[in-house]
């Protein structure tokens, strides 16, 4: 009778066991899930080239750590802060060691431009990292019969946006080809319009 109770339990006892195995094993992998991933400093703000960053212009985000990029880690807030950054960056940039340090623009093939431009040249919700067209259109006393003659638009990025003259005038840093860049400094004072394109960040 005692053989037999035992050969009843067995089946049971074996259940028991794979389900501890299976319970151990499922705790290894999540532990091994959560260990691949790390986190980091991500902008809460757009920050505008030569920035130095301040705590508020940060905040913390969870990312692979096999992300193939060389992100600056939460623990290492202390060690960025006040450090200027090279580019002009969009809000949600990932923070990596390589965007850290003294200006790097423009690249080559690139300029920096600025534009003075007063209300309803540009949108009010203008911030650095915006991707912008910048039109010239032609002087009023240029006579041309042909839709848009004499009509031209360049390609930037918003590197920096500042009031000046009681705030009558907003200067606006502007990023973009070379050859772009100087056509839009031969522009005629006034005749440029900032428009806020697709994927404007």
């Amino acid at each position: 009778m005692a053989g037999a109770s035992r050969q009843r339990r067995l089946p049971y006892l074996l259940i028991g066991v794979l389900l501890v195995l299976s319970c151990a094993t499922g705790g290894v992998l999540l532990t091994l899930q959560l260990g691949d991933r790390v986190t980091v400093l991500v902008l809460k703000r757009p920050v505008s080239v030569g920035q130095e960053l301040r705590v508020s212009d940060l905040r913390e985000a969870s990312m692979a750590r096999d992300g193939g990029i060389d992100a600056v880690t939460a623990d290492a807030r202390g060690a960025v802060e006040g450090r200027p950054v090279a580019y002009s960056l969009p809000a949600g940039a990932v923070l990596t060691k390589s965007v850290l340090g003294s200006p790097k623009v423009p690249r080559t093939g690139q300029a920096v431009a600025a534009v003075g431009l007063k209300l309803g040249q540009f949108p009010t919700e203008l911030q650095p990292g915006h991707r912008v067209m910048v039109v010239a259109t032609a002087p009023d006393d240029v006579a041309d019969e042909s839709a848009g003659a004499g009509t031209q638009s360049w390609k930037a990025v918003v590197a920096g946006v500042r009031a000046h003259r009681d705030d009558q005038v907003t200067v606006v840093t502007l990023q973009l080809a070379e050859v772009d860049a100087r056509r839009l400094a031969a522009a005629p004072e006034g005749a440029l319009r900032l428009v806020v394109v697709r994927g404007g960040r």
